[in-house]
């Protein structure tokens, strides 16, 4: 599969993750119709409220992903070391240049998010300015520009919000069949409703997770490897990588909302969030980085 397969590939899965995101709305509010017998009421609204939510996933989610990680913007005034450190890898590979943002966070972190390259913005957190030496930052920031360049971004970004209002509107959903439920029972059809807010309660978990893992850790792989390409110093991105694993400190506002844009799973050090994690094992990152740099 090359590159630009895989490019169209997220362009398809954005698509369909969208297209799947407003059957489910509409779906949902044909059921609170028929409870309700609102004479069509309820799917109008849906229909509304999934048009209006599916256009921010895509055209505001990254702003939602900054806010989210308390990432602040910086110009070249700012900081220079990693302005200049983005545009020289722009120049390189001929990528618009992205707005760029700091994480105040210990931990070594970063993301992209946006949804195509002329709309794009990197976040770096402090720890990872910090603590990586000049040719694993390099690395970090070549695989997060890699992200941009392979449209990962826009498919990310759009996962964040579509998968929080899931959440959101499965337990509003399951509030509506519980504090309603006299007044459907009077009328009929309480039960049905009732079961249906239960199972959407149980499932909607089940649902963000499975739309999160639709984010294929493949994408992870192809960005090391691109990053790799870029920099055409693999071993740099291996470092990074060892260090991050060394440190294994969780960030500060990490959310299962944004953990599948970082670097690295940013709830490093937590068993049952890595059992989850939508990353590839880091030791099979560096692993495939190492044989990069020596080749059998």
């Amino acid at each position: 599969m090359t590159t630009y397969d895989f490019i169209a590939s997220n362009k398809k899965k954005t698509a369909w993750l969208i297209l799947i995101f407003l059957a489910f709305i509409f779906g949902l509010g044909w059921v609170i119709d028929r409870v309700y017998n609102t004479g069509g009421t309820f799917i109008v609204v849906a229909g509304v409220y999934s048009s209006v939510t599916a256009l921010v996933s895509y055209f505001g989610g990254d702003k939602i992903a900054l806010l989210a990680t308390g990432a602040r913007q910086v110009t070249e005034s700012d900081n220079p070391y990693v302005v200049r450190m983005i545009d020289n890898l722009c120049i390189t590979t001929g990528t618009p240049k992205p707005k760029v943002y700091l994480i105040d966070d210990p931990a070594i972190n970063a993301f992209a998010t946006g949804r195509d390259p002329n709309h794009a913005s990197i976040a770096v957190t402090t720890g990872a300015v910090q603590k990586l030496a000049n040719e694993e930052l390099e690395g970090v920031l070549a695989h997060e520009l890699s992200h941009v360049r392979n449209y990962d971004i826009r498919l990310m970004t759009v996962v964040i919000v579509l998968v929080g209002t899931v959440v959101i509107l499965s337990d509003l959903v399951f509030r509506w069949s519980f504090f309603g439920r006299r007044r459907r029972d009077n009328e009929g059809g309480g039960g049905l409703f009732m079961i249906v807010g239960l199972l959407l309660l149980i499932l909607a978990p089940l649902i963000a997770q499975l739309i999160k893992l639709a984010v294929s850790r493949k994408r992870e792989f192809l960005a090391d490897s691109s990053a790799a390409l870029i920099t055409r110093f693999p071993e740099g991105l291996a470092r990074a990588l060892r260090k991050i694993a060394d440190d294994a400190r969780p960030m500060a506002r990490a959310s299962a909302a944004t953990a599948h844009l970082f670097f690295a799973n940013p709830f490093s050090g937590k068993a049952l969030a890595n059992l989850f994690s939508t990353h590839p094992p880091i030791e099979d990152r560096i692993k495939a980085l190492t044989l990069m740099s020596n080749p059998a």
